[in-house]
């Protein structure tokens, strides 16, 4: 029991730290946007559009140029999404999450 219970707080410390991870809007996959709070399925697509039509958001703020997303959408976005940095765009194999799709 005791090995259980040990178990079952290491994966409680790793789903936590995993929770915390900022999504980089600029890469992340419509599937991986629509789990943000205030972007459903119908706002993650149009975020995927937009970028894909307009390029890269600068900052968050730029997400208010979809239409759905307004000031308090972005203000809710504020601890769980980043633009991150230029450098953070491709992943490992030199595509973007988005380009999965």
């Amino acid at each position: 029991m005791r090995i259980f219970l040990t178990a079952l707080a290491f994966a409680g410390l790793f789903y936590a730290g995993s929770a915390l991870a900022a999504v980089n809007v600029n890469t992340a996959s419509a599937d991986t946007l629509s789990q943000l709070n205030g972007i459903g399925t119908v706002k993650a697509a149009a975020i995927v559009a937009d970028r894909k039509a307009n390029g890269d958001y600068d900052s968050l703020d730029q997400l208010t140029r979809v239409d759905g997303i307004g000031n308090k959408t972005v203000a809710a976005l504020q601890d769980e999404a980043t633009v991150g940095d230029a450098d953070d765009n491709d992943s490992d194999d030199g595509t973007r999450d988005s380009d999965a799709q």
